[in-house]
């Protein structure tokens, strides 16, 4: 169950903001193998002054359309990790033409008592959610 948040410059259109939402649901879904009904997104939405997103260095060009993506989730392989990070560049550049250049993700990861999915009870502990799923 990854929950994302999704920083961006304001000034996308709802349509645009969806099918950014879409995209990134469909790689979360392959990559990390989730269910299609695990989705948690959070779009945050910036006045060009109050969002930096420099290249580390690195020589990335960044546009106005960069996105930063910060996925807490529970522990993945490194191997899934990637795919993830190749997968969402590829997709977001192909369905909302969004530069590789300008997808930037820090995945945060957390264990099985971190999760509340409501009702004051943690889930995973619990039982209610199987803690196997791929997630």
């Amino acid at each position: 169950m990854p929950l994302i948040r999704i920083d961006m410059i304001e000034g996308r259109s709802p349509d645009a903001t969806k099918a950014l939402l879409d995209a990134t649901h469909r790689i979360v879904v392959k990559a990390f193998k989730v269910p299609a009904r695990d989705r948690y997104q959070i779009v945050h939405e910036h006045p060009p002054s109050h969002f930096v997103a420099e290249d580390t260095g690195l020589g990335i060009a960044r546009t106005r359309n960069c996105v930063v993506f910060q996925v807490t989730t529970r522990p993945h392989e490194q191997k899934a990790k990637e795919t993830f990070y190749k997968m969402l560049a590829h997709e977001l550049e192909t369905t909302c033409g969004i530069l590789p250049s300008d997808v930037v993700v820090s995945i945060v990861t957390n264990a099985d008592e971190d999760w509340s999915f409501g009702y004051g009870r943690a889930q995973f502990l619990t039982g209610e959610l199987k803690a196997s799923r791929g997630e």
